[in-house]
């Protein structure tokens, strides 16, 4: 590549991330790392009526627990800034009135009436939503149907006005998309875009493109729902900063849910997390789940949003982050919409569980605890534990028992078989395991087996009611390491308490 890799991502403070926003970033952050550029995170806030207090400082937690740090933005700096565009708009006017004086853009002074009233008058039975283009613009009010001494006399005036980028009527206009290839675009069916608002502030269109230059921005990925306004960008390139000067573009496939795109209400509907983190709503105080919260580790995150529309060419599913970087590639991005299945993130998250140190885990898992007091080794409970969780919010419910008495105890699952010789056979058990020289899982199985041969027992008849009267249930790893962790005093109480209930019962 001939000049440095420079990518960006650009969101809006207006509400949660959604896990598609976090794929973009993931896709520009890979490419940069590869090819040794910079990520660069640029806050998009010119439309100041859809702010919402906190969302960029949210996005920014959602990056930092993703471990997609950038290398330049508000809050890490750079050598590019402002980073937030609000803090640039003196810059935008400058490329406007350059584009007026080009003869590709002009000032538009229509009155929201006026619009509405376009909107209506023009509308037909092909044509039921009329656009402001070349086929409406001269018979609206704006600099190419008023005189030059009217249009002077509005702007001193202060009179309210945008200014629209002015669109050839015919012809096509092509680029080449890193992921689709040539895509092409009938010029005749675009129309005018406001650049500059009448606040002063630009939409998308002229910021994104001087933003991009000035910043000088290599490559820019962004989500295919931008490409209906490629022509506008590609017009504004050329006519700003010459086509050679424009980035490589690749436009990212949609992420689908069960009945098309994966939209921000999907959540609440199959209730599945959408979002990165938590995002409370300032307005509603309406809080909507992150897989943060729901359980998720931030690797497994990553991991199966890399797999949403792209793969190495092989069979391979899981990834650490230096072997995505070394394996990533446009090219092997799809074009086709990739289908989220949360069952499938469930399994990423549980093959991650299996991965992680146990000593990381323990970490992890700590909050999940509820802050119970532990009897035994955190990590020695996470590692007997950690195959039966596919979240991290599933580790409180497959511990609890080593933390107190168990809440439920499944007294019916042993007590139709329960006997004396049973009751003999844990009362003298109680007497041995108070003996032990040595309180280990195999100094326990290896006295439990030798009793129950003395008892002419079969060991198998005793172990589901031994483990009922640890864990409370059917279920947990191996019930002598779950004894060993309990310790002494504490797994002769639970089984003196159950013990004493079925024979009294």
């Amino acid at each position: 590549m001939s000049k440095k890799v420079r990518v960006r991502f650009a969101p809006s403070p207006t509400g949660g991330l959604h896990l598609g926003g976090v794929r973009t970033v993931l896709y520009n952050y890979l490419f940069a790392k590869k090819h040794g550029g910079d990520f660069i995170v640029r806050v998009e806030d010119t439309d100041q009526s859809r702010y919402v207090p906190g969302a960029e400082e949210y996005i920014f937690d959602c990056l930092r627990w993703c471990g997609l740090e950038p290398d330049e933005s508000v809050q890490h700096g750079g050598s590019f800034g402002p980073y937030r565009q609000s803090e640039r708009k003196p810059i935008y006017r400058t490329y406007a009135e350059k584009l007026i004086e080009q003869g590709d853009a002009y000032y538009a002074f229509d009155t929201p009436g006026e619009l509405e009233s376009m909107r209506e008058n023009y509308k037909t039975e092909q044509n039921p939503s009329p656009q402001y283009d070349h086929t409406l613009r001269l018979k609206m009010r704006n600099s190419l149907t008023l005189s030059k001494e009217e249009v002077d006399s509005l702007l001193t005036d202060g009179t309210p006005h945008v200014i629209r980028i002015n669109m050839p009527g015919t012809g096509t206009i092509a680029f080449n998309d890193m992921i689709r290839g040539e895509v092409s675009f009938d010029m005749s069916t675009v129309d005018d875009k406001v650049l500059l608002k009448a606040d002063g502030m630009p939409t998308y269109h002229l910021a994104v493109v001087v933003d991009d230059h000035l910043m000088q921005i290599s490559h820019a990925f962004r989500g295919e729902e931008w490409l209906p306004s490629a022509p506008v960008h590609v017009r504004l390139w050329e006519k700003l900063f010459g086509r050679d000067a424009m980035p490589q573009w690749a436009h990212l496939p949609l992420i689908l849910g069960p009945s098309g795109k994966l939209s921000k209400r999907d959540g609440a509907k199959y209730g599945f997390p959408v979002f990165a983190m938590n995002w409370t709503d300032p307005k509603t105080g309406e809080t909507v789940e992150g897989f943060r919260e729901r359980g998720f580790l931030p690797e497994a995150f990553i991991n199966l949003l890399a797999m949403l529309g792209w793969n190495d060419g092989t069979e391979k599913e899981i990834f650490y982050m230096e072997e995505l970087i070394e394996a990533f590639s446009m090219e092997r991005v799809h074009s086709a919409g990739a289908k989220f299945d949360y069952e499938k993130a469930k399994w990423f998250n549980h093959a991650w569980i299996q991965r992680v140190p146990v000593e990381g885990l323990a970490m992890r898992v700590e909050k999940s605890l509820g802050g119970l007091e532990g009897l035994g080794s955190l990590e020695k409970i996470v590692g007997l534990v950690k195959d039966r969780c596919h979240l991290l919010t599933d580790f409180a419910e497959q511990t609890s028992y080593f933390f107190e008495y168990p809440k439920t105890v499944d007294v019916a699952a042993i007590q139709p078989k329960w006997n004396e010789a049973k009751t003999d056979f844990f009362r003298t058990l109680m007497q041995r395991y108070e003996t032990l020289a040595e309180w280990t899982a195999i100094e326990l199985e290896t006295s439990f087996k030798s009793l129950a041969d003395e008892k002419a027992i079969k060991p198998g008849e005793l172990m589901l009611p031994l483990r009922i009267m640890l864990v409370g249930g059917k279920f947990g790893p191996g019930v002598f390491d779950i004894a060993d962790i309990l310790g002494k005093e504490e797994t002769i109480r639970r089984i003196e308490v159950l013990t004493a209930q079925l024979t009294n019962n």
